[in-house]
């Protein structure tokens, strides 16, 4: 069985990837064609492409096929808006599990320091490694199972405040009439009927007609 070997163009012709994005574009409607472009640029999954691109090696985007990863991209924050987190869930792990590996990496080379100034600093970074750890943890933890929130309700004026089932009034304080004194405002309710004048105490009876003034 022989076996040919590629040559160096064939090689290079097999990892050729695609560095263009699409964007569409219509020649009768240039107001489109800008906002579409326009829309691209702003796009989030656009944006986390340019920072992956500037973070890696260009060994490794050189082989990536861009609009691939801009549409894998897109395609993770469409699974986000129907509450679809599992590439969340699974982010957050891996990367509590990497700050996990580089707190024992630096807390390793703390303890084979030979002087005080690179324990300190080997030991800073393990720790604040560990929290970030347990910070990203409490984060997942947050995400599988949402805390209940309690709210009760806060009646907040800067004036006299009067409610009544639900309805708010605010402005310049009305006095409350007694109801079961008054009929209304200033209106007594009557006691009943006028008595007459009783007849035990003739000396308290009303005056005679003779003994009126003139």
């Amino acid at each position: 069985m022989v076996t040919i070997k590629p040559t160096a163009k064939a090689k290079k012709t097999e990892i050729l990837a695609r560095k263009q994005v699409h964007c569409d574009a219509d020649k009768t409607d240039p107001t489109a064609t800008a906002k579409n472009y326009a829309t691209l640029v702003i796009s989030p999954e656009l944006a986390a492409y340019r920072v992956i691109a500037g973070a890696e090696h260009a060994s490794m985007t050189d082989t990536v096929d861009v609009p691939t990863l801009v549409q894998t991209l897109k395609d993770q924050g469409a699974a986000a808006n129907r509450n679809d987190l599992s590439q969340a869930e699974a982010m957050l792990m891996n990367q509590a599990t990497a700050l996990q590996t580089l707190f024992a990496r630096m807390a390793e080379r703390a303890t084979g320091a030979e002087y005080m100034p690179n324990f300190e600093i080997f030991m800073r970074t393990a720790l604040k490694a560990q929290s970030q750890c347990r910070a990203t943890l409490e984060t997942l933890a947050a995400i599988k199972n949402p805390p209940l929130v309690y709210a009760k309700q806060a009646n907040v004026t800067t004036g006299p405040q009067q409610i009544n089932n639900g309805i708010v009034r605010t402005g310049k304080k009305q006095i409350q009439s007694n109801k079961l004194l008054e009929q209304s405002n200033g209106n007594y309710l009557d006691t009943g009927a006028q008595t007459a004048p009783a007849r035990v105490n003739p000396a308290m009876a009303t005056v005679g007609a003779i003994n009126r003034a003139a």
